[in-house]
């Protein structure tokens, strides 16, 4: 197979759902348009779209890039829950690794309302929905409280975590501190407020242990990349602009998923150590080649879950890994310079590429007052739940 290269990336600012007068065709207009003249690629240079989002009906995807023109090429939509942005990029890669097309817009949106996420159950009847078996995990452990279905899982699992090691309330609130403090560097993160640990531990309670500082909220927002092959970047005179998909990887639940009744598992870290261990093995990586990180921080919880399963500390270890500064400024990585999700937003399909561009920006040397130093690698780590994980390496050479 070929190399693919993402030589351009674009987003919005994420917003708070309704206060911006824009549809999402809008927000593909904005985020495509700046991801084609990063690149210094026209649109009509594109050969194939994947387009993700989660809440709009079926062709969204061909309504939003028709703005960006009227070129007749195949467009894929796609939806993977929260992993929905990866998964373009991921099906971006495959075409131009697979010597389908030579250059490939991934594109992901979101128009979200206001309030907490249900747990994907539509009216409400969770035998039908497809994330009923896993909180039928969480319910035979814990019950099923009044509280919003997906802060509930995860706080469970944070829960889990403080029983089975220890982890305090405060190293779960250090998460929260550290991604509202990086996002006051970031013009497009919805957030740039800072607050302490004790701020956090004091704001609102969601579910227990987990504050309203600590969730990531609903928002608005688009990102897009352009991802093309060695050939593109060479005909086209783009190294300059060019960082390598060094290894990329999906997983899926598997039976240790539920078999052991723990929510922890049930919100993916079996998938997510799948997922880094074939990225890394794709990529002839490991984690401590790794200098920049946007992971999937929902919830605080499931940035400690995920430190655990990307290995960068023993299981059980993530709390006093964030207490000990070595996932900020001045540590072993910098993880979340965007603000990671609880202060930069979510909106569910463009997030797995807006880490994508925060890393790109990160490796290219252009992320402004966010810039980690020397950034050579980077990792994105985008979970989806239901569920699917996907886990890339950039690398700039």
């Amino acid at each position: 197979m070929g190399k693919a290269y993402v030589v351009g990336v674009g987003m919005t600012r994420f917003e708070k759902p309704e206060t911006r007068d824009w549809q999402y065709w809008d927000m593909v207009k904005e985020a495509g348009t700046a991801a084609l003249a990063d690149a210094g690629v026209p649109y009509a240079r594109v050969e194939q779209a994947a387009v993700g989002y989660c809440f709009q009906a079926s062709t969204a995807g061909q309504r939003a890039v028709y703005e960006l023109g009227l070129s007749g090429i195949p467009v894929y939509n796609l939806n993977n829950n929260c992993a929905t942005g990866s998964t373009a990029l991921m099906t971006a890669r495959q075409f131009v690794e697979g010597g389908i097309a030579d250059c490939v817009l991934a594109v992901g949106f979101e128009k979200m309302s206001r309030g907490a996420l249900g747990g994907g159950s539509g009216a409400g009847d969770f035998t039908t929905s497809p994330v009923a078996r896993h909180y039928g995990i969480m319910a035979a452990g814990h019950g099923f409280e009044a509280s919003p279905p997906t802060a509930q899982i995860f706080g469970n699992a944070a829960r889990e975590h403080m029983e089975r090691y220890g982890t305090t309330e405060a190293q779960l609130a250090a998460v929260g501190a550290k991604n509202h403090r990086h996002s006051a560097n970031n013009p497009n993160a919805q957030f740039q407020d800072v607050y302490t640990v004790e701020e956090i531990l004091a704001a609102k309670t969601v579910h227990r242990p987990l504050t309203k500082l600590q969730c990531s909220p609903t928002s608005d927002g688009a990102a897009a990349a352009v991802v093309v092959s060695e050939r593109f970047v060479d005909e086209h005179g783009l190294r300059d602009r060019a960082v390598e998909i060094a290894g990329q990887a999906m997983t899926t639940d598997t039976e240790e998923s539920f078999a052991s009744g723990s929510c922890i598992d049930a919100v993916g870290r079996p998938m997510s150590r799948a997922a880094a261990r074939q990225a890394f093995e794709r990529a002839g990586l490991g984690i401590e080649d790794v200098d920049v990180v946007e992971l999937h921080d929902c919830f605080s919880i499931n940035e400690l879950l995920t430190y655990e399963a990307l290995g960068m500390c023993e299981e059980g270890a993530s709390g006093k890994l964030v207490e000990s500064g070595a996932t900020t400024y001045g540590g072993r990585w910098v993880v979340n310079p965007s603000g990671g999700l609880i202060s930069k937003g979510h909106p569910l399909g463009a997030t797995g590429l807006a880490q994508a561009a925060e890393l790109v920006w990160q490796l290219r040397g252009e992320a402004g007052p966010r810039q980690v130093t020397g950034a050579r690698v980077g990792l994105a780590h985008n979970i989806g739940l239901g569920g699917a994980a996907v886990v890339t390496l950039l690398r700039r050479s």
